[in-house]
């Protein structure tokens, strides 16, 4: 699980042009398609066995495919019932155990809604919640690093200042920066200014090693005065993705860009030929 030396593109999921639909199959299309990284959906829960686990990693390393995985989206920190915090921390720390069986080096999750609680009272709790996981993975010496996820909703928490402080407040954690996200969240972040001072603010407050070691999403998104709608593909969207390049050419960051898309191997495809080019 060595850090990549330079800016990989791939799929959330399965690519839509896979002939099967298992992860293995998903990771020769990846190759096939001379992408580089795919992200493992666990998001309606993670049913594979180590077995599994196993022979993904074995196969993602023989292909040179960089592997995540992405938690349930029945994670919630910060619910007012104990049992549902209690198992949205189970189910963190049973993706990341799988996760570690298939070689992958990060977590992305979505920690919770802020509801009746101010954001600062979120943060308190999310914070503590993570602090536990953390703990706990750390005591089983499993490597594979949390995520935390700017969040495309006003009534998510997951702006990018909460994100950021997260990591800086709970050490060992990354942020994952959905783009898309952050611009559906407050419908300003889409020009080559504002994707600078994201990336900036990710430097000055995380250090060089979090450019070193990103975690980025991207894809197309609809929105409205609430934040995200759905996603799009990035042609069928405003989101300016020329401009949002250039910004990842100027800074030279390493790490993997997740495309999210809905036809999302068209796109991470069309991504990386522009980064490269």
């Amino acid at each position: 699980m060595a850090l990549p030396r330079k800016l990989l593109f791939g799929t959330a999921g399965v690519p839509q042009s896979t002939s099967g639909k298992s992860t293995l199959d998903g990771i020769r299309r990846i190759a096939e398609l001379g992408l580089d990284c795919l992200e493992i959906e666990f998001v309606q829960g993670v049913k594979m066995g180590m077995g599994t686990a196993e022979k993904i990693r074995g196969e993602a390393e023989s292909l040179n495919v960089a592997l995540s995985v992405h938690a349930p989206y029945f994670v919630s920190l910060n619910s007012p019932q104990e049992g549902i915090r209690l198992m949205s921390q189970e189910r963190l720390l049973r993706a990341a155990r799988i996760g570690r069986a298939c070689g992958a080096r990060s977590l992305v999750f979505h920690p919770g809604y802020y509801g009746k609680k101010t954001p600062e009272e979120t943060f308190t709790i999310i914070k503590k919640g993570i602090q536990e996981v953390v703990s706990i993975l750390r005591a089983e010496r499993n490597p594979v690093v949390l995520r935390p996820e700017t969040m495309g909703k006003r009534s998510q928490f997951g702006s990018l200042e909460e994100i950021i402080r997260l990591c800086q407040e709970v050490e060992g954690i990354q942020p994952c920066l959905d783009f898309s996200h952050l611009l559906a969240r407050e419908g300003k972040a889409n020009n080559y200014v504002k994707f600078t001072r994201i990336l900036s603010k990710v430097k000055k407050k995380l250090g060089e090693a979090a450019l070193n070691n990103i975690h980025i999403h991207v894809s197309g998104v609809m929105y409205n005065d609430k934040g995200e709608m759905k996603h799009l593909n990035l042609k069928e969207s405003d989101f300016r993705y020329d401009d949002w390049i250039q910004v990842l050419k100027d800074f030279s960051p390493k790490g993997l860009v997740i495309c999210e898309s809905p036809d999302q191997e068209v796109d991470a495809y069309m991504l990386q030929n522009l980064y490269y080019t």
